[in-house]
């Protein structure tokens, strides 16, 4: 075996869990990393036609890509998930899950039922599931969430959508927090801004397209790897400010 055949070798054996890839951002991003030789697992909920298209993917990626069931909000799932896992290695670990409601709903006028929803899937299920399979990266492996330039309170300068803010400055916050917790485990840690994507949760009037920017994050998940620390980027690798 040649030099150039090890790391080509080592290229295709890279492994990635992406939580929260049914659609969307989530579902090119496992896309795009089995296209470039990553292993890839992926998650989906387990509602009707939660992960058709995902499904679908898996089964013409030629054993690069494979499926696992997941409700994110549900600590007992993510256990067992954790447990499906079980002596497996990540290189990458990706929290994707998010939802939006309440649009421009000032906060006040938000239930409190669909504040704990949001807070719940947005901030808090992440982190969860960050604690629960963090185990299984190795120090130079990443940990890394998809956040929003929405969640910098230094660049909340135009209304709407305050209860998506908030709990993408929620993630932020306990991101930071988590960082600070495990800052000597050698993990790259990654906040991303994929900017504003056409998607069910961003809109069909975003004007970025998800087949050109998850390429440009991947390229961001890619070069930041082994480097150690938390880093609140955007799909160019800029850092976003707080």
């Amino acid at each position: 075996m040649t030099g150039t055949d090890h790391i080509h070798h080592d290229r295709q054996t890279r492994q990635a869990l992406i939580i929260g890839a049914s659609r969307g951002l989530g579902l090119v991003l496992a896309g795009e990393l089995a296209r470039r030789g990553w292993q890839v697992t992926a998650t989906a909920r387990q509602d009707p036609g939660g992960g058709g298209e995902l499904r679908g993917a898996a089964d013409a990626s030629g054993g690069r890509l494979t499926v696992e069931s997941l409700e994110m909000t549900d600590p007992d799932d993510l256990t067992a998930l954790r447990k499906r896992l079980d002596g497996r290695r990540l290189d990458l670990l990706f929290v994707n899950a998010a939802i939006n409601r309440g649009g421009e709903l000032p906060i006040d006028r938000v239930p409190d039922e669909m504040f704990t929803e949001v807070m719940i899937t947005n901030a808090l299920s992440p982190l969860r599931a960050l604690e629960a399979l963090r185990d299984l990266v190795p120090a130079g492996g990443t940990v890394a969430v998809m956040s929003s330039e929405q969640g910098s309170v230094s660049l909340n300068t135009e209304g709407g959508y305050e209860l998506y803010k908030a709990s993408k400055a929620a993630l932020n916050q306990l991101m930071r927090s988590y960082a600070t917790r495990h800052a000597d485990d050698g993990h790259t840690k990654l906040l991303i801004d994929p900017g504003h994507n056409r998607t069910r949760l961003g809109g069909s009037d975003a004007p970025l397209d998800p087949r050109d920017t998850v390429p440009a994050v991947v390229d961001v998940l890619e070069s930041r790897s082994g480097t150690p620390g938390l880093h609140f980027l955007d799909r160019h690798g800029e850092p976003v400010p707080w």
